[in-house]
């Protein structure tokens, strides 16, 4: 896995979740550290770095992150009440942390890399049937997960099935790191199959 050569300090929120490029993620901030964070993200326009935990809690003590995760971009935001405030994120480029420190605050700040993408490609024409399911549950989530729809790429396609699939968050780790497009394709067209949820599966 190559690191572009531009690393740039983030703030990270280390969660029990997976973001994935593009993807959503609706997020309420309550924590001191968080809602100061937030609220420089939304200031200066940056920002915000999401990792699976990797051993402690969401709230407290800085948690361990794993060292891959996806730079949060925020799209909404609303105070619901003092002192809660629901965000609604979309998923950026993936990186690595490359170091971290705990501020004062409790935050986690970290010098990531940024991990380079593949140009865009089709879905294959072994994984055209990957689509149509992928397609009807799009359309069931509705404004939960807006456009651009992009049926016709490969990561996209891969990225929405495995932050979708119930599957352990390891896992979905695990896809998140894949670099190759088509190899996640692969493992959830097989995961989909053993369970005959593709069509013609009985």
């Amino acid at each position: 896995m190559s690191i572009q050569a531009e690393t740039q300090r983030l703030p990270l929120f280390p969660l029990k979740t997976v973001l994935f490029p593009e993807g959503m993620l609706p997020l309420r901030v309550f924590e001191p550290r968080y809602m100061d964070m937030v609220t420089r993200c939304m200031r200066e326009g940056t920002a915000f770095g999401v990792c699976l935990i990797a051993a402690g809690e969401e709230v407290g003590e800085a948690a361990v992150p794993y060292p891959v995760g996806t730079e949060a971009h925020i799209e909404r935001w609303d105070m619901e009440q003092a002192g809660l405030l629901a965000l609604l994120v979309r998923g950026g480029r993936r990186f690595r942390v490359l170091d971290h420190e705990v501020e004062r605050d409790g935050l986690l700040v970290a010098e990531v890399g940024w991990l380079p993408e593949p140009p865009s490609q089709a879905v294959p024409a072994a994984q055209q049937e990957l689509l149509p399911l992928l397609q009807s549950i799009v359309a069931e989530l509705g404004e939960r997960l807006p456009p651009p729809h992009r049926f016709d790429d490969a990561a996209w396609v891969g990225a929405r099935y495995a932050e979708l699939l119930p599957i352990p968050l390891l896992a979905r780790q695990r896809l998140l790191e894949l670099d190759d497009a088509i190899s996640r394709l692969e493992i959830v067209q097989r995961f989909l199959r053993e369970r005959g949820l593709l069509p013609g599966m009985a």
